[in-house]
Formats: C-alpha cells, sequence, structure tokens
C-alpha cells in the first residue's frame, strides 16, 4: 500500500484540499480529505481522475500539420487519410501508434477508444494473424502505459451499395461473419491483457448494409458499440435516398441504440434524432478540434444532454491531442452557434472528460478519485503561465489548463509520466511520422 497527499484534488463533484488517498494493487483503497499524515508522499498542484479519449484513429496523428495546407472538404481529407492507411504495416503501426499514446498520455489521458479499422494488408488480404494489426495497438498501449478499448470496426462498403476499393480493401473482412469471427479470437486474446477490453463499431451506416445491422445488435452482449453519426450532411442525405430515414432512426429501428452506444460526432441531427439518442440513454462522443479542422460543423451537444444522452470527448484525427482543449470547445462551439454563453457547467465538462468517458468505453471502474476505483491520476500545474491567477478549481483546469500544464500522470497505481519527458516524446513522434510517410529523418 502507498499513500499520497493530494495537495488539491476532484473529489465527487468539488475540489477539495489535503486528500488522503491510499493505493493497493492499482486501486483507491481510502480516500480522505483534510487529511495531514506524517508519512504520505505530496502530490502538488491540481489533481484531477484520468481522462478519457473515447475516439481515435491512432494513425491519423500522420496527417497533423500536412492536411490543413490547402483548402479542400471532408472528402478532399479523407483522400489524404487513405494515403496514410495504404502505407501502414506492423511495425510503422507499432511506432506510430505507440508515440500517439504516450502524446495521450502525457497530456492526461489514461484511457482510449481506439477506433480500430486497418485490419489486412493493402490489397485486403489477410495477415497470418488476422488480428496482427489490433495487436500492434494494444500492445502499443501496454508499452505507453495506458489502457485500450479496441472497437474492431465492421467495414463492408465504400458507400451506400458501393464496393470498397483502394485503401478501403484493408478495411473490410468482405462479410459479417468473418469480421464476427476475427472479433471473437482477438477477444479470446484480451481476456489475459489486463490493460484492454474489446469493444465493436461500425464504421459507419454508409459502410455497412442495413440488412447486416441487426446481427451486430445481437453480437453486443453488454459491450461497447460505437459508430460514426450523421458527421456530414451528405451522409445523412444519402441515408435518406437510400432507406427514406435518417442514420439516428436506422440504427433505432435495428437495435443499435442504447446505453453502451456512443455515436460519434453527432453534428447533423433532427429533433427526432435527438430525442431518440437521449431516450436511449446513448452517449455522444464530441471531437470538437477535429470537427471544426474538418469544417464538419457544431453539433447539438447541450440539446442531446437534455434530451437524456451523455456526452463524452474524443480527439479523432489528432489535429490536436488536449482533452482540456475539447472540454471547452464543447461550450465555446455552443456559444458561437447560438450568440449565447453559459451552457456548460465546467464540472459538467469535466465529468464528460471522466467519469462518462470511462463508463463508455467499458472501464465503470475508472474515471474518479474513489474508493474501489483504478488509481489514476492527473496532477496540473496551477501556476503556469496559463494556469496563474485562473483560480485553483474546475473552471481553471477546464477554461485554462492545457495539455502542455500535466506534470505528472498515474494509471492503475503507477506512476506512467513524469515532468520533462516531453521532449523525448516529441522525438519519438518525429521518428515515427517520418517512418511512416517513408521520409528520411
Amino acid at each position: 500500500m502507498t499513500a499520497y497527499l493530494l495537495e488539491r484534488a476532484w473529489v465527487g463533484d468539488r475540489f477539495l484540499d489535503d486528500v488522503l488517498v491510499e493505493v493497493e494493487d492499482g486501486r483507491f483503497t481510502s480516500v480522505t480529505p483534510d487529511s495531514d499524515p506524517p508519512r504520505a508522499i505530496p502530490v502538488r498542484g491540481l489533481v484531477v481522475p484520468g481522462l478519457a479519449n473515447t475516439h481515435s484513429h491512432a494513425f491519423h496523428r500522420a496527417l497533423r500539420g500536412r492536411t490543413q495546407r490547402e483548402r479542400g472538404t471532408f472528402w478532399t481529407w479523407r483522400d489524404q487519410m487513405y494515403a496514410v492507411a495504404a502505407r501502414l504495416d506492423p511495425d510503422t503501426y507499432l511506432a506510430l501508434a505507440r508515440a500517439t499514446y504516450r502524446e495521450m498520455a502525457a497530456a492526461g489521458i489514461t484511457c482510449v477508444g481506439e477506433f480500430h479499422y486497418v485490419h489486412h494488408r493493402p490489397d485486403g488480404s489477410t495477415y497470418a494473424d488476422p488480428n496482427e494489426m489490433g495487436d500492434v495497438l494494444v500492445e502499443a498501449a501496454r508499452q505507453a502505459g495506458i489502457r485500450i478499448t479496441l472497437l474492431d470496426t465492421l467495414y463492408l462498403s465504400s458507400g451506400f451499395g458501393v464496393p470498397p476499393e483502394g485503401a478501403q480493401l484493408r478495411y473490410s473482412d468482405g462479410s459479417l461473419g468473418a469480421w464476427a469471427d476475427r472479433v471473437d479470437a482477438m477477444g479470446d486474446a484480451l481476456d489475459a491483457a489486463p490493460h484492454a477490453v474489446t469493444g465493436m463499431a461500425v464504421h459507419s451506416v454508409r459502410a455497412v448494409p442495413a440488412a447486416e445491422l441487426p446481427a451486430v445488435a445481437a453480437r453486443l452482449e453488454g459491450r461497447p458499440f460505437h459508430v460514426h453519426l450523421s458527421e456530414q450532411v451528405a451522409e445523412n442525405t444519402a441515408c435518406l435516398e437510400a432507406y427514406g430515414v435518417t442514420p439516428a432512426r436506422l440504427l433505432a429501428d435495428n437495435g443499435l441504440l442504447g446505453p453502451t452506444s456512443s455515436l460519434v460526432h453527432a453534428t447533423h441531427l433532427t429533433d427526432d434524432d435527438i430525442g431518440l439518442i437521449g431516450g436511449a440513454g446513448a452517449h455522444a462522443s464530441f471531437c470538437p478540434t477535429t470537427e471544426r479542422d474538418l469544417g464538419d460543423g457544431i453539433g447539438p451537444s447541450r440539446r442531446l444532454h437534455d434530451a437524456g444522452a451523455r456526452l463524452t470527448l474524443g480527439s479523432d484525427s489528432h489535429a490536436v491531442i488536449d482533452l482540456f482543449e475539447e472540454m471547452r470547445a464543447v461550450e465555446l462551439d455552443e456559444r458561437l452557434a447560438t450568440q449565447q454563453r453559459g451552457h456548460w457547467t465546467a464540472a459538467e465538462l469535466l465529468t464528460a472528460a471522466t467519469t462518462a468517458g470511462h463508463g463508455s468505453l467499458g472501464w465503470d471502474d475508472a474515471g474518479a478519485i474513489a474508493v474501489g476505483r483504478r488509481a489514476d491520476l492527473v496532477v496540473v500545474d496551477p501556476a503556469s503561465p496559463r494556469t496563474a491567477g485562473a483560480g485553483r478549481d474546475e473552471g481553471a483546469v477546464v477554461f485554462a489548463a492545457s495539455a502542455e500544464d500535466v506534470q505528472r500522470v498515474m494509471v492503475d497505481g503507477r506512476w506512467v509520466v513524469q515532468e520533462g519527458e516531453r521532449y523525448d516524446i516529441g522525438l519519438e513522434l518525429e521518428a515515427a511520422v517520418a517512418r511512416t510517410w517513408g521520409e528520411d529523418h
């Protein structure tokens, strides 16, 4: 057992002073505010639970600073993304994912939901181990010191009734049955990995025929289920033309809206969509830094919440990896859309990034500094140029802090990030991205 005295920590729904926490076997065994023990290890700063990144495509990290250099649309950006996907092999993917997850850890992220669809060789044939690319992501997370929910993704078409082509051949198992067999094998393998769980994903309603959706729903068995939903107006229009309903209604009609569902982006929704999602108690995974980078639009975050949905946050394409920025962006984007201030409290946004986020990834025992929960801690500097004078409360964390203010990070009772590691992480990222593109470094 190890005891720490947290100078100021987020416990329950508020910051408290001098919080004594005892950690054993990676969990909090006691949490006592207003303590003054003689032998506890002091932890200075503002301490919050570990953050959950609910939507990641690790290989997109190689696009940062490159896709922003020109005009275009989501669909032209997608072509550039496909170019990276076509270049990946297990070795380059391990290096890139490990470096990306290390960047996440240094930003206070203790768990990632990896939306994984680069399954096969560039020509669509399987590796000797059909789950080799998934294994690489699980190993990358282990080496970076964070937990992972591997959201193995079903991808059968490039559009409504259009077969996969080009880089998309890597994504498709060819049939729902082949995908299911591979997911089952991955699940069996991950039973021995304490830092990983498996979930399921449908890439989007355009990538999986509606006739296959009930079979996906029948296989969930309480596991996390994630899907890109209504990110683009064009997707909604095509879905209406193909099936006569919106993507949200299509999912609901086929049993894929429920408490374990996470709808990624959920940007262009009708009133009926919002009612369906809220009534199902589903999660809405917003990724504001990616949504603004791609010009997707601003989703109705508050209306979804008020209808009963639960907000979570992701960094998606990793144009930015900073959940503090994602937190405040939800509120700031609402201000832009409505020309009014004050839609989300700092406490609500911090909950989205911690408790709600972990729950949506299947880690209900994480995301809070509480007895029995996983011992994850993120130490934020309250006196940096960004946070100085902002107060020592949730307002400072959400509306002033950034990833750069994270000083130390604990995951499952083990310190995985210490001060001074950012330079080395940057060097590793530089090398991994260059290797992915085949550039000299």
